[in-house]
């Protein structure tokens, strides 16, 4: 579930899922997209393989509202299959987007799905068009489909392998054969993507939260820039060129992932609970109640609480049955939204001074509907403090962060954005102090909170044409 404020600026890369060696290959990939459904909620997909050929079902909506008990019998069948949630960002939102992509090309049949966001890919697409190539969808994934189909290398996985050699950004990727399955992180290690076992079957997927549903085992995360090919031979694995330094994505911590999953090797309540200890040390407050704005700043505003002694309450209760689709007539729609999908707890909010907790502030506007919330149901004083940093510039590699000119921190001071929430205290937790709340975070990617970027972005980045790219 996502933060409030965050819920109308900031939207996601996708969830991945990817199985080999289990008769059940695309329930179980339903189960993974389920799992995983905090990641995308526009569109759902899995293909599957019978060892022949490639069959894919793909929907608009959920996972729960694409995929029938039926669809798990003959039309799904076989022994392995890929799976994919997707959120659209700025590109169009249809069927003909959904992943996995199918592709039939002179090796056979494979299909894609794709975590991230390719910087490159405009001018690839347009190089490739002039030469005469047709694209069927606006997705950054289908130009990766593109080079593997024009690739000289005589394997499926060198082919692979050799496409990617041409893409720089964001990526992880599960493709799928008649006969293999590859996943791939790329090399900057942007998006997460981990593996692990079930029984005999091999399993990856974008959080290990997948795995859990179904009893899975974890077994690590893929190494940036390794590439695993799974078959009847088993699992092996390469390495592709580098392509810099690894470059995590902090965000992931912050706000994406779900709080019982482990990205990048370490578990993400245990880092969320750190960034809330951190943001008390920092930035202490004398008040009578900490409360999270629901779902992903309640982990931090556990943490805040315990570091700082203050009682953590449940002031805010999230409608956890509105859907991103709930549609409002009116020209106030933010304002009733926020009270549709969310209700103060008067009995403990009522002449109190609060710390709400909140993970990060894009435009603002929802964020001061809730403290208007939080005083509407009794509290003396309303003080916001942020587990991030300010998010001063867009990112480039995979969440569609807003342009630099929606971006409240970014042209507005902290006491001017305090005074628009309107709070009685506001305040963020440094990126320095960030940085102290995972492991090596020289390996890390801070570029929205820093401008400071660890892969070149064109110029020209088309967000218009591939904003969608999952």
């Amino acid at each position: 579930m996502r933060g409030a404020n965050a819920m109308n600026s900031l939207r996601e890369h996708c969830g991945i899922f990817g199985i080999f060696g289990d008769d059940r290959a695309a329930e179980r990939a339903f189960f993974g997209l389920y799992a995983l459904q905090h990641r995308g909620q526009e569109s759902s997909g899995i293909a599957a393989s019978d060892g022949k050929r490639l069959r894919v079902k793909r929907g608009m909506g959920l996972v729960s509202q694409v995929f029938a008990a039926d669809d798990f019998g003959s039309a799904l069948g076989g022994r392995m299959a890929i799976g994919h949630n997707r959120y659209s960002t700025t590109g169009a939102s249809d069927i003909g987007n959904a992943q996995p992509i199918r592709v039939q090309f002179k090796g056979g049949e494979i299909a894609a799905a794709h975590n991230g966001n390719l910087v490159n890919a405009a001018e690839l697409r347009r190089e490739m068009e002039a030469k005469g190539s047709i694209f069927q969808t606006t997705t950054d994934s289908e130009v990766v489909l593109h080079l593997v189909a024009r690739s000289p290398a005589g394997t499926i996985e060198e082919m692979i392998a050799d496409a990617l050699s041409q893409v720089d950004g964001a990526y992880s990727f599960v493709f799928l054969t008649p006969t293999q399955l590859i996943a791939v992180r790329g090399p900057r290690g942007f998006r997460p993507l981990c593996v692990g076992r079930l029984g005999g079957a091999v399993v990856v997927a974008s959080e290990s939260c997948a795995f859990d549903i179904m009893g899975a085992h974890y077994l690590r995360s893929v190494r940036p820039g390794e590439l695993l090919i799974v078959d009847e031979d088993g699992l092996r694995s390469v390495e592709l060129a580098k392509q810099g330094r690894e470059s995590r994505c902090i965000f992931e911590f912050i706000y994406f992932s779900r709080p019982d999953s482990r990205i990048f090797g370490e578990k993400v309540d245990k880092v969320r609970r750190r960034l809330g200890r951190l943001l008390a040390e920092e930035h202490p407050c004398e008040a009578d109640i900490v409360i999270a704005v629901p779902d992903s700043a309640n982990t931090a505003a556990l943490g805040y609480a315990e570091a700082s002694g203050i009682r953590f309450e449940m002031g805010l209760i999230r409608n956890h049955y509105i859907g991103r689709t709930f549609i409002m007539p009116h020209q106030d729609k933010r304002d009733r939204d926020v009270r549709v999908k969310f209700n103060p707890v008067a009995g403990v909010l009522k002449g109190r001074k609060v710390v709400m907790i909140e993970d990060s502030i894009v435009r603002g506007t929802t964020l001061r509907n809730l403290v208007r919330l939080v005083r509407s149901g009794g509290a003396a004083e309303v003080h916001v403090r942020v587990s991030s940093p300010p998010i001063v510039s867009p990112c480039f590699f995979g969440i569609d962060m807003s342009k630099k000119s929606e971006l409240i921190a970014a042209n507005h001071s902290i006491e001017e954005i305090r005074e628009f929430v309107g709070a009685d205290s506001l305040e963020y937790l440094s990126v320095d102090v960030l940085r102290r709340a995972v492991d090596d975070p020289e390996n890390y990617c801070a570029g929205c909170f820093t401008a400071d970027y660890p892969a070149p972005v064109p110029e020209e980045f088309d967000k218009e044409m591939f904003g969608n790219r999952q």
